[in-house]
């Protein structure tokens, strides 16, 4: 969402490096605006976060990133600028609700398209492993777009393993979506499973459990592969890195498609590889 045309009035045509966007996380009844202030405006930042609030009234509360992701619960440190200091929501995307604290747990709600993407190519009966589930928004966005599948999620962030058991209870597909909390290294062999798909949404880390995906996929699955690409090689290191991982355990990989997912930083993209483990 561009905060340039919200808040020109504000600051007036010649404000530069006003952001150029911020997430909103939430409904129309209620939402939290999470944006990046750069330093020229952070003596500023107050004004238009009461601007922000004022324009968007389901906006209740507005955070400011002051942080990057770090720690194995993948969470960033936020400032409340200005609102309720309550920042629990309901957040709404393709049919489904999924209940968080931004505060709390890791979610992008840039990324709903990407969940349904991949909610889309899963078949009937399929069996698929969502491994840093989180809330769960990939194991609901494929149990509502494929009710014949069935789906299990590991995510080490108690909190978000709570909020996930919610929404699973909340979009009512408990019958087809169990959900474990723990490190995903200890809790996989544990369930003595072989998956038709395994989705792995932690481009930063991932490819540190590629030894505990591809023997748990069985033979021609499907794995969802996240990672960082540089602009003039993206996919590059992450298809070797499969490659590299399938060949010690005597699979093939055969790459099905790949993509770009979000930009994070210059010349930098989140990025997605589908492949087939032969």
């Amino acid at each position: 969402m561009k905060l340039l045309t919200k808040f020109k009035k504000v600051f007036g045509e010649g404000e530069e490096l006003i952001p150029s966007s911020f997430d909103v996380v939430g409904s129309r009844e209620k939402a939290v605006a999470i944006v990046e202030f750069p330093e020229n405006l952070k003596l500023k930042k107050l004004e238009v976060a009461k601007a922000l609030l004022r324009k968007h009234k389901n906006v209740k509360s507005v955070l400011e990133k002051v942080s990057e992701r770090k720690g194995r619960l993948r969470l960033r440190k936020y400032t409340l600028i200005a609102g309720n200091p309550n920042t629990e929501v309901l957040h709404k995307e393709y049919g489904y609700v999924l209940k968080l604290d931004p505060q709390k747990v890791y979610f992008s709600p840039r990324e709903a398209y990407e969940r349904q993407r991949i909610a889309t190519q899963v078949k009937a009966k399929e069996s698929v492993l969502v491994m840093f589930s989180g809330i769960a928004p990939y194991c609901i966005a494929i149990a509502k777009s494929q009710p014949l599948a069935k789906i299990y999620g590991i995510e080490i962030n108690r909190d978000a393993h709570e909020y996930a058991l919610e929404n699973v209870r909340i979009n009512r597909v408990l019958d087809r979506v169990s959900l474990f909390h723990g490190d995903v290294r200890k809790v996989l062999p544990k369930l003595k499973l072989k998956f038709d798909r395994i989705v792995m949404p932690l481009p930063k880390g991932a490819y540190r459990y590629l030894d505990i995906a591809i023997p748990a996929l069985k033979k021609d699955g499907i794995l969802h592969f996240y990672y960082w690409g540089k602009e003039n090689k993206l996919f590059d290191q992450a298809k070797k890195m499969i490659e590299k991982k399938a060949l010690k355990f005597g699979r093939k990989v055969e790459i099905i498609s790949y993509k770009e997912v979000l930009p994070y930083a210059p010349k930098k993209w989140k990025i997605v590889l589908d492949v087939k483990i032969i």
